[in-house]
Formats: C-alpha cells, sequence, structure tokens
C-alpha cells in the first residue's frame, strides 16, 4: 500500500534529511528537490514544507538534545536513524496534538523502510527516552 498524506510527507522528509547529511544542501535546495518530485504527489506538502523548515533551522539543537538520550556521540547515529530522530524529536517537541504513539510507530517504520536491519530499535530507545521527558 502507498503512502499518502503525512506518512508520505515523512517519508519524504527522511529521504531529504539524509540527503542534507550526505551533501549538505540547504533547505531551499532540498525543498525544491523533493516538493515536486513523483513521490510527493501523495504527500502532505504543507507539512512536509513546514517540518522541512523546522527541522533545518534546529539541527544543532536537535542533535544536542538527541545526544542526553543516545548511548553515542551523535555524528555515530546512521545517518537514516538520525533523520528519523530529527523527525521524531520535532514533532514531539512542535506538534503536541500528535499523540506519541503515532510519532513512534511513524519513526520505526521509516527505520524499517530505509535503515539498517536493527535501526528501529535504537530509534525506538532514544525516542522513548526522549518522550517521558516531552510529554510527561
Amino acid at each position: 500500500m502507498a503512502m499518502v498524506g503525512r506518512s508520505a510527507s515523512r517519508r519524504l522528509l527522511v529521504q531529504a534529511l539524509y540527503q542534507h547529511q550526505i551533501s549538505g544542501h540547504n533547505r531551499s535546495v532540498l525543498h525544491e528537490q523533493y516538493i515536486n518530485g513523483r513521490e510527493a504527489v501523495r504527500a502532505d506538502k504543507p507539512y512536509f514544507e513546514l517540518l522541512l523548515t523546522e527541522i533545518m533551522v534546529s539541527v544543532d539543537q536537535l542533535d544536542q538534545r538527541i545526544a542526553v538520550y543516545a548511548d553515542r556521540p551523535v555524528e555515530q547515529i546512521d545517518p537514516i536513524e538520525r533523520a528519523v530522530l530529527w523527525l521524531g524529536m520535532t514533532e514531539l517537541d512542535l506538534h503536541p496534538d500528535l499523540p506519541a504513539k503515532v510519532v513512534m510507530n511513524e519513526a520505526i517504520e521509516l527505520c524499517r523502510l530505509f535503515g539498517s536491519q536493527d535501526g528501529y530499535r535504537y530509534v525506538n530507545a532514544v525516542l522513548d527516552k526522549a518522550v517521558k521527558d516531552i510529554r510527561s
């Protein structure tokens, strides 16, 4: 089944954020590349744009926050898992209307789709610690 709406937006975001880490492309380049792509047809484009902006302006702060819950330096986290963590932390922080369970489930699915074999376990563990602080 094809992803639609916010799930499709999150899928695009993980790809864009991965590319940012690998290539250093800025928000406007990433936006341009992903918003008009074939996969963007099913996405909630305003949500993609909002999250891309929220994440890109706060990457350093997100890394500092992730470091509190991670068991290794943020730079050593797989780029896909790091992208999913940026997304998850941003949704937990800035989108309180989203249930934490939805954020967690979406993060796990994205890791299963794009990440390493057990990457979803790592992301789940980090977000599980964070959610207790953020949504207490």
